[in-house]
Formats: structure tokens, C-alpha cells, sequence
């Protein structure tokens, strides 16, 4: 029995495909529809929804299939392109929420059919490339870390929601550790 608190290590593509095929309805869910004032006004050290979606996007295009696909391909160069953590400023601009939200959507859909059409094998999530900061990473590593990517911008979405009304809520806010450190 597993001890309370303590996930399983075992990766699997089709539980991985669940979060991930999952975050956008998530994502929409806590953001769509609010006003300005609950999603925009972020910048590059504290991003609003607005951005994080971006962001989410931005990796969608550049990250996660793309790096795969240069793992798979086992080619002569392995290495990744360096990934822009910050771009989504730039190219959001001139966009709504929704619209971004419609991306999102739209992107993680085809990303995910092309990881299902792949089918692949334990050897092949073994398979190395080349991190330009980290090193050498596997296919399952890839996959594990989008993930857990993911999860990260959404506990992030749900901070900067609630840090909204930090000194709003008083003698609360000792009671809730979403605006703790």
C-alpha cells in the first residue's frame, strides 16, 4: 500500500495525456469570462492570466512536440532550441483572453494527436536530447516535465487570482495559505 501523500514514480503516456488534455478545459474554466481586472495588468516578474496563457502557447509552438520530435528523429544534432520564457509579451499583444484561451485549445489538441499517433515504446521515452541548459534529457523526462509544466501555471493562475485580494481579506489571510509566502 502506498504511504498517504507519497505519488507513484511509474510514468504512463495515457495518464500523462489526462492532465494534459485536461489543462486548457482548466485553465478556461478559472479564467474565461472575467474582467480585466481579475486578468490582465502582469508583466515580466508578476504575470496576470492573460500572460500565463500566453505563455502556455508559446510552449505549445516551441517546446514540447517540437522537442520530441528532434528526440525522435535522433538526428546528428539533438540539442533544442533555447525556449523564450518571456515571448508571450510580444506576441499576445493585440489579442483578447479568449482568443488566446481558443489557441490554447486549439494548439493542445493537435499536439496531443500527434504524442497519441506515435505510440510509443519504453525504449523510444528512453530516447536522449540535448537541453541547451540541463543537458542530456529523455523523451519521458520531456513528457513527465510538461506535465508537471502545466500544473505549475495552474497553481500559478490560482496565486495571482487570489493575491488580488491579499490585504482585502483581513485577519483571514492568516488562514489561508494561498497567500503565504
Amino acid at each position: 500500500m502506498e504511504s498517504r501523500g507519497k505519488a507513484r514514480e511509474k510514468f504512463s503516456i495515457d495518464e500523462a495525456c489526462e492532465i494534459l488534455e485536461r489543462t486548457p478545459k482548466a485553465v478556461r474554466a478559472m479564467v474565461d469570462g472575467l474582467s480585466d481586472g481579475w486578468t490582465t495588468g502582469g508583466n515580466e516578474e508578476n504575470w496576470a492570466p492573460f500572460d500565463i496563457v500566453g505563455h502556455l502557447i508559446h510552449g505549445e509552438l516551441t517546446d514540447w512536440i517540437p522537442r520530441a520530435k528532434i528526440i525522435l528523429a535522433q538526428g546528428e544534432n539533438r540539442t533544442f532550441e533555447s525556449f523564450d520564457r518571456l515571448a508571450q509579451f510580444e506576441l499576445s499583444k493585440g489579442r483578447t483572453l479568449g482568443e488566446l484561451l481558443d489557441e490554447f485549445d486549439e494548439f493542445r489538441a493537435e499536439n496531443l494527436k500527434a504524442l497519441r499517433s506515435w505510440n510509443l515504446t519504453q525504449e523510444q521515452l528512453q530516447l536522449r536530447g540535448i537541453h541547451p541548459e540541463l543537458g542530456e534529457v529523455t523523451m519521458q523526462q520531456l513528457i513527465a516535465t510538461w506535465v508537471v509544466h502545466d500544473l505549475t501555471h495552474i497553481r500559478q493562475l490560482a496565486n495571482v487570482l487570489a493575491r488580488r485580494y491579499d490585504e482585502t481579506v483581513g485577519p483571514w489571510k492568516e488562514y489561508l495559505s494561498i497567500l503565504k509566502g
